[in-house]
């Protein structure tokens, strides 16, 4: 893969593991699968998209599964809030304040160490997407917004790569894939954002189980694609309320004949200018409007002293007043205990500059 320029990227691999060995067996003896699905899956790349709650269970069972390359992006780093439903992290992790990516990667070669991982601590967005997501086979979403699933539903659509859409909230969730050229696309389904207040992590709160179940349901579709067995993908749509029930699948609707995107092929979020958010279920904002190469070293050393800093190689992370910032080798920072984008600014412009 071409490393993007702003992107810090991690790789592991050691032994290769035979397709036909002890450690997948009971996975061929699955008859739709077999030996030949099993063979294909080695060779298959899956990039995931979030490695939350969700895309840490869709990376486990792809790395189990022998999926040959997963190529893991994330901008976020393990805090202890965390463990309760991300599943692959650790309290060590959280101490570390280890980027997700990278904690994932290590977690992931101990259960597989012949699967190749790709650690990708970035931002998603539209000057990378085509590096970060190159030649993969399928994009599984455990992103929090919809702004980054629209940017991955135009690269999937002009790229023509399926992906499977995934959310969860509460004891809510639901799943879907996306087929370019053969079923209705996300923007078929979500010509928009939401509108009005909606429920987030923060919120309403979240429970393990339904972020198990629906990172499970995009795996096992994720599976059947990358085995090239895509026509056994369910064309439905998936959701379950494992609090009060019920738990059904839907039709999806038909494509829209005149959806920017699938249709006609206008493809705005993958064109468009990153800006500061408001990260979803976060009381934090994430600036990253440029890219800004940054020697952490030098700048835990002009920090030292205005408040406690923690460094390593992979981010930087200040704690100074009543907010606590992290930094990264490419200049983005999340800014936390805010979610006014004007505050955020100024925290970054005071202790890192303009």
């Amino acid at each position: 893969m071409k490393a993007p320029r702003d992107v810090k990227i991690t790789q592991g691999k050691t032994k290769q593991v035979s397709s036909s060995s002890e450690r997948f067996s009971r996975q061929i003896r699955f008859a739709p699968l077999g030996a030949e699905g099993q063979e294909i899956l080695g060779a298959a790349t899956a990039a995931i998209v979030g490695c939350g709650a969700l895309g840490t269970v869709q990376a486990s069972l792809l790395a189990r599964a022998g999926v040959g390359t997963l190529r893991l992006i994330d901008r976020d780093y393990v805090e202890e809030s965390n463990l309760q439903r991300q599943l692959l992290y650790t309290e060590s992790d959280a101490r570390e304040g280890l980027p997700k990516a990278e904690a994932a990667r290590r977690h992931l070669l101990e259960a597989n160490s012949g699967v190749s991982i790709e650690a990708c601590v970035s931002d998603l967005n539209p000057e990378n997407a085509p590096d970060l997501l190159d030649r993969a086979g399928v994009i599984l979403d455990g992103t929090d917004n919809f702004e980054t699933r629209f940017l991955i539903n135009d690269y999937a659509v002009r790229e023509g790569v399926a992906w499977i859409y995934g959310a969860a909230v509460g004891g809510y969730g639901i799943a879907m894939p996306v087929l370019p050229n053969d079923s209705a696309c996300f923007r078929c389904v979500y010509p928009e954002p939401p509108g009005g207040v909606q429920p987030t992590c923060e919120t309403a709160g979240v429970l393990g189980a339904i972020t198990s179940v629906i990172g499970s349901i995009q795996a096992m579709e994720a599976l059947k694609i990358l085995s090239g067995r895509g026509a056994a993908v369910r064309r439905k749509i998936f959701s379950a309320d494992l609090w009060n029930g019920p738990i059904r699948e839907t039709a999806m609707p038909a494509r829209d004949r005149d959806c920017p995107c699938c249709a006609r092929r206008d493809f705005v979020y993958l064109h468009g200018r990153r800006a500061p958010v408001s990260l979803c279920g976060r009381n934090a904002v994430q600036i990253h409007e440029r890219r800004r190469p940054l020697d952490l070293t030098e700048l835990a050393a002009r920090l030292d002293g205005l408040g406690a800093v923690r460094a390593n190689q992979f981010a930087l992370r200040f704690t100074g007043g009543a907010h606590e910032i992290t930094v990264f080798p490419d200049g983005r920072a999340i800014i936390k205990g805010t979610t006014d984008v004007g505050i955020a600014r100024g925290i970054y412009a005071k202790y890192i500059g303009n």
